[in-house]
């Protein structure tokens, strides 16, 4: 299984107004710098917990069709599935119509399953990768509030940690960190 990050998310769960209350910053000087901060707290946070909080798009790669014949969706919340295309041994790129699946939008992982009466098609596909499935995902709303406060936490983290003279004084990631996101972390 690979991921692929198509299309990034067009913002960030905290604006930049946000992280410099959280900071107690008024002055512009550091602004770029705690931009970039909100961008890596904002990626460390959903690696940790397995999920997108921005829409984004993203490709996922599978060798085989699954033996259950669900295919589950890394990321969630899942949005929507654009396409799911199959390559076959020659590297011909066949798209899997949308009427012969279901998307389950509503379980995280999302999944996605043949329709009733479908299957999976039978043809040899290539060795590697020879399902590409495009999908979007991300929360619709508003992201959640412990979400948003952990990213703080992290920016404050960035911002009193900016370097680290010794390996030994390398601070770790704060506990409430992984304590406000572990809640609805995903085991994928």
């Amino acid at each position: 299984m690979g991921l692929k990050l198509i299309t990034a998310p067009a913002t960030e769960p905290i604006t930049l107004l946000e992280a410099k209350d959280h900071l107690k910053i008024t002055e512009t000087a550091e602004d770029a710098l705690i931009a970039i901060w909100i961008e890596v707290a904002r990626d460390y946070c959903e690696r940790y917990q397995n999920r997108a909080y921005i829409t984004q798009t993203w490709e996922l790669a599978l060798d085989e069709w699954p033996e259950n014949e669900i295919i589950s969706i890394p990321k969630p919340p899942l949005q929507s599935v654009t396409s799911i295309k199959y390559y076959d041994t020659a590297g011909k790129e066949t798209e899997f119509p949308k009427t012969d699946y279901e998307v389950d939008t509503y379980s995280q992982p999302g999944r996605i399953s043949p329709g009733y009466g479908k299957s999976w098609p039978s043809t040899i596909l290539r060795p590697m990768n020879g399902i590409i499935i495009k999908f979007v995902t991300g929360y619709t709303g508003a992201v959640p509030e412990r979400v948003k406060q952990a990213i703080k936490v992290l920016v404050g983290h960035l911002h009193e940690n900016r370097e680290s003279v010794d390996i030994k004084e390398l601070k770790e990631v704060p506990f409430a960190v992984h304590s406000l996101l572990g809640l609805d972390k995903i085991g994928i």
